[in-house]
């Protein structure tokens, strides 16, 4: 196969290469770069990347440079090496008259069900030292087999680089100029001439996005390129791939595990769906295929089904196949799993904005959102099981970008629920009851890890681990499960173990809650170089602790109390904690809450939460025992349920202040 050689060849015509700059005398760092160039070409039959440099090695950890690695996909064709040499004073070594590369192909994903064809060609380039120049130059085809000739992508140079000349270039053939989109900060720099685009900067400096911005504004340095007009042109393309791979033969096998779901879930579409969901979530096993263009292409339905496996493509090609045997109308979606695509409705339609393909269905006049590479314990929702800023649908019309605009978690994403029965008193070890609770993707990667074992490795495996540890003496009870309605994966321990009173003296004890309070935020600000507006950014979380003690039974209630309660809102962020003396039932409960309410907050809020910063309460949440004083019942105390009271997976969780929950 030709795409899995190397071949060594002169350099195009259309690369040209800047003139090399010279070393200064007191060049800093590992390496100075004389000169590098980087050009995207756009032809009538795909990309390709070409790359040329040539840079001082200054410090000895830099001799790892001559480990020269290219990579590239053999369904693409084939690459070409130009030059590898080391100029050492007035020499000039040519590498390639002593070594060659060596060919390698290595699934390095294969841990993570990932098959990609792709090859890595190797050389070590011998006899590098300190002070020589290597010269590297070499073009590699970015032919996409699905997109053939439809450019897409983007050049851009790093925040920080080292010293030296850098250019950047963007050329094409007669009949291939894309739209074109430098990103702000570079737009007056960039230069245009007939047939190509370029960017030349001598030793850039180095970039600091807004402090604590949201990611859109670390957007710098990128010239972005395009062959779709605009993002219902991405939209029609795929939609075609997928409308191809989930047509089913009128004898599939589909067709007949189809009548199968409908004959089990008689007139209940969202039964059908679900279950069809479970055909590609568990009969299917999930393994990335970007063999042979399968990066963008997605396998047939039939073909996915057939040899029991599949990446998102096939899956989702699969479950739209069923859907439709069903008659159930439904669409894929491309989504983005793995980076955040804020600020996407900036951009240039660009299908490398997406790394996942998801289903969504109408049944009944609502949507649900299907994932078919997740594990079953993720069903079908009303909201997809992870949270997207934008997603496009593809349909044969053309969809426009769809955003999700940003609302709090509903629901906690991470919960600790501990119970310490004290009642034998204060040197005797107490009775725990610890449950955490976790949504979202930790939940997903416990219940994969939790339900490959056996109750029995379960139980052996955490009680070795946390018994005769300093939170528990013994380990008698473990309970796993995975609430589904709510996507909660949910591990409770039962045991004793020792409680960390403090003693201060006179009988007096105070004990510090688990979990009960906050380090108060960082101020948001910026230095007094940085002139921009940009918002300061949230990350959006949900977290919610609770713990309840049953007091001594040696002691009387009167002679307890608890150190302070509060319900703000800063820079953003709700903070609640509540806490609550029982007397009928000799307990003290604690609930602490914390919740992102606005993901971004504009510098006059910022500014003024900056002055709230010195009444922020960060203490723990301490509970206190004095047999010499009485205390007073706190005036306006919260109502808060014991861990035993409720269920603390369900929908109704009070972990925030009341006005909070009811706007969720």
């Amino acid at each position: 196969m030709e795409g899995g050689k190397i071949a060594i060849t002169p350099a195009p015509d259309w690369a040209s290469t800047a003139e090399m700059l010279p070393v200064p005398d007191d060049a800093q760092g590992l390496i100075f770069v004389r000169r590098q160039d980087v050009i995207m070409r756009l032809t009538d039959e795909g990309q390709l990347n070409h790359i040329s440099q040539v840079f001082r090695i200054l410090q000895p950890q830099a001799l790892q440079a001559g480990n020269v690695a290219i990579t590239w996909n053999p369904a693409s064709g084939q690459p070409q090496v130009h030059s590898l040499k080391i100029r050492r004073g007035s020499r000039v070594i040519d590498v390639l008259d002593q070594a060659s590369f060596e060919i390698l192909r290595r699934e390095d994903q294969l841990e993570q069900a990932k098959l990609d064809g792709m090859l890595t060609a190797v050389l070590q380039v011998p006899d590098l030292r300190v002070g020589d120049d290597l010269e590297i130059s070499y073009t590699t085809p970015m032919h996409d087999p699905t997109l053939r000739e439809t450019s897409h992508g983007m050049l851009f140079l790093a925040d920080s680089t080292p010293s030296g000349r850098f250019r950047l270039q963007l050329s094409w053939e007669e009949g291939q100029e894309p739209l074109i989109r430098p990103s702000e900060d570079i737009a007056p720099l960039v230069t245009r001439e007939e047939g190509r685009l370029q960017l030349a900067l001598d030793n850039p400096p180095t970039i600091v996005p807004p402090k604590d911005a949201p990611p859109r504004f670390a957007w710098t340095r990128i010239i972005e390129f395009s062959d779709f007009s605009d993002w219902p042109a991405v939209s029609r393309r795929f939609h075609e791939l997928f409308e191809r791979a989930s047509a089913l033969s009128p004898d599939s096998p589909l067709r007949e595990e189809a009548a199968y779901i409908a004959e089990a879930h008689p007139d209940d579409r969202l039964a059908q769906a679900q279950a069809a969901l479970e055909l590609a979530q568990q009969q299917v096993r999930y393994i990335y295929i970007g063999l042979n263009g399968g990066n963008f292409t997605p396998a047939t339905a039939e073909e996915t089904w057939s040899r029991r496996y599949g990446d998102c493509k096939g899956k989702t090609a699969m479950l739209l196949g069923l859907l439709d045997a069903l008659g159930i109308e439904a669409e894929a979606v491309l989504v983005n799993n793995g980076t955040t695509t804020d600020g996407l409705d900036t951009r240039l339609p660009n299908p490398g904005h997406f790394d996942h393909v998801l289903v969504r269905a109408r049944i009944d006049g609502e949507e649900y959102w299907l994932d078919g590479t997740l594990p079953a314990v993720a069903e079908g929702g009303r909201e997809p099981f992870f949270p997207y800023d934008w997603v496009l649908p593809l349909s044969a019309a053309g969809s426009d970008l769809e955003e999700r605009a940003f609302s709090p978690f509903a629901l906690p994403q991470e919960m600790q629920v501990l119970e310490i029965d004290a009642r034998a008193g204060f040197d005797a070890p107490a009775r725990k009851v610890l449950t955490t609770i976790a949504r979202g993707l930790p939940a997903l990667q416990q219940h994969v890890t939790f339900s490959s074992a056996t109750a029995d490795q379960l139980e052996t495996g955490i009680r070795s681990k946390l018994a005769g540890s300093e939170t528990w003496d013994s380990v008698e009870e473990i309970d796993y499960r995975f609430d589904r309605d709510t996507g909660a994966s949910v591990l409770t321990i039962s045991g004793t173990g020792p409680v960390e009173w403090d003693d201060e003296g006179g009988g007096a004890y105070d004990l510090v809650l688990p979990g009960g309070g906050f380090n108060p935020p960082p101020r948001r600000q910026r230095g007094s170089g940085d002139s921009s507006d940009a918002p300061f950014w949230n990350k959006p979380s949900y977290t919610c602790y609770v713990t309840t003690v049953r007091l001594p039974e040696d002691t009387d209630p009167d002679n307890w109390r608890f150190n302070s309660q509060f319900d703000t809102i800063i820079f953003g962020r709700a903070y609640y904690r509540a806490m609550e003396k029982r007397e009928e039932d000799r307990t003290i409960r604690m609930l602490r809450g914390s919740r992102v309410e606005m993901r971004e907050v504009d510098g006059k809020s910022a500014a003024r939460d900056n002055e709230r910063l010195a009444d922020f309460d960060n203490s723990k949440a301490v509970i206190s025992y004095d047999p010499n004083a009485f205390f007073e019942p706190w005036t306006g105390a919260r109502k808060v349920p014991a861990t035993w009271e409720i269920d603390w997976t369900s929908r109704d969780v009070p972990c925030l202040a009341a006005d909070l929950l009811d706007d969720t």
